[in-house]
């Protein structure tokens, strides 16, 4: 490292602040330049002047993660034909980071030079080094595709959330059936929602003859219920356990509900049409990865998807400890003396779009009664009587990934093992 050159880049939204030293801290140049196509290519030509003097082996750009902001000028760096020539390294690094690296410093100013050189410091001290290098603008691509499916799916929860505090007003028989005794599997399907759209309280549906709501919910459902009649019967106790409001008071809640279940139809349409372009995203990437994952009972190609987007190569981690930690399926102990708690926080800095996609990955290969997991999560079910579900899934989900770990890590696809029942005594 002691003939590298270290750029530190703090990035703003109009301009650019590169910070050009040595190993031994020598300052070439600490200068802002536009943030544009223009200023970056006058930011290459002083590189070149300084290349052309020193001769240095490699480059080393180190720029704080700050959004949109940094992704043009990371995208520069990285495909710059003249920094490539030099094997240079684009990292982006967590703004928290360099916060805390800024506190070994005693009574510095905050202004964009001050910063860009503790930045490039920071890449001079070999901070850099457990961190992934930027990647391409097809892998970005990617990302923002599923990250922006995670994002609709968490507003796609809270808005189901959401109506089911109006529902509980208009229709509380509905919300508190138990699971055996709901008229519909899934209360946002068809059938239910167009029940909730077009009855406007449960005393209009009491006073529905049955035929007309068995051929309503036929119709909706799409004749897809095996015993429609039955749904019948548990949705009339419904209405006969829910409390009766004012009229005046349904058609405002109607209204609100209404709009909550077009909302819910617009996130479902939209996530349909992202996965489309997700998939059509994902075929031009490392597609022997992509398949390894696809390999594994319960991922599916969406899943898939975005766990590559995430994680990109398995060669940034060593250990199927560190991909835990860096996804945040590690758990910091808290003891002090004797005393040693069995809550622990999940770290506030670890990747929670590879978290989402990790749990929802492990909770469909127990759908699919994977018995590798499967198993896992019955006996960690078992063991604790609060939070059992969480805890197991949270559990598995680890165990998950020390599987995911192991099979990109050698390149294998996921093979079944031979059932006990089927194998043969040799």
């Amino acid at each position: 490292m002691t003939n590298y050159l270290f750029i530190g880049v703090d990035v703003s939204l109009k301009f650019n602040q590169f910070c050009v030293m040595n190993f031994e801290q020598h300052v070439f140049f600490n200068l802002s330049f536009a943030n544009t196509p223009d200023g970056s290519n006058q930011f290459v030509s002083k590189l070149k002047d300084i290349y052309s003097k020193f001769h240095f082996d490699k480059f080393i750009f180190c720029l704080e993660s700050t959004g949109m902001f940094s992704f043009h000028i990371a995208c520069f760096l990285s495909s710059n034909e003249f920094l490539n020539s030099f094997n240079s390294v684009v990292y982006q690094v967590n703004a928290k980071d360099i916060k805390n690296y800024k506190k070994s410093f005693t009574d510095l100013e905050k202004t964009d030079p001050v910063d860009s050189y503790i930045i490039a410091d920071f890449a001079r001290v070999g901070r850099c080094k457990n961190l992934h290098p930027f990647r391409g603008s097809q892998f970005i691509a990617l990302q923002r595709l599923t990250r922006q499916r995670f994002h609709i799916s968490k507003n796609l929860v809270k808005e189901k959330l959401y109506v089911m505090n109006n529902l509980y007003l208009s229709f509380s028989g509905l919300v508190i059936a138990d699971k055996c005794d709901k008229p519909f599997s899934n209360l946002f399907g068809a059938a239910s929602s167009s029940l909730l759209e077009e009855f406007s309280s449960p005393e209009v549906i009491a006073n529905t003859s049955l035929e007309d709501l068995l051929n309503f919910i036929s119709l909706k459902g799409k004749n897809r219920f095996k015993n429609p009649d039955n749904n019948i019967n548990l949705l009339n106790k419904a209405v006969r356990s829910s409390y009766r409001l004012n009229q005046t008071a349904y058609e405002p809640i109607n209204i609100a509900i209404s709009s909550s279940i077009n909302l819910i139809r617009s996130f479902e349409s939209q996530i349909k049409d992202i996965d489309k372009a997700i998939l059509s995203t994902v075929s031009g990437l490392d597609s022997n990865t992509y398949n390894v994952l696809l390999s594994i009972p319960g991922i599916g190609r969406v899943f898939a998807a975005g766990i590559l987007a995430e994680i990109g190569s398995i060669n940034y981690f060593k250990h199927n400890s560190k991909l835990a930690k860096y996804i945040g399926l590690s758990w910091n102990r808290n003891q002090s003396g004797n005393f040693d708690s069995d809550n622990r926080k999940i770290s506030s800095c670890a990747n929670k779009y590879l978290r989402y996609y990790i749990i929802e990955a492990t909770s469909s290969t127990l759908r699919c009664k994977f018995s590798f997991i499967k198993d896992f999560y019955d006996v960690k079910y078992n063991e604790v009587k609060k939070h059992q579900h969480k805890r197991a899934l949270v559990l598995s989900a680890r165990k998950f990934v020390r599987l995911i770990f192991g099979l990109l890590h050698k390149n294998h696809y996921y093979i079944p093992m031979p059932s006990v029942h089927n194998s043969k005594i040799v």
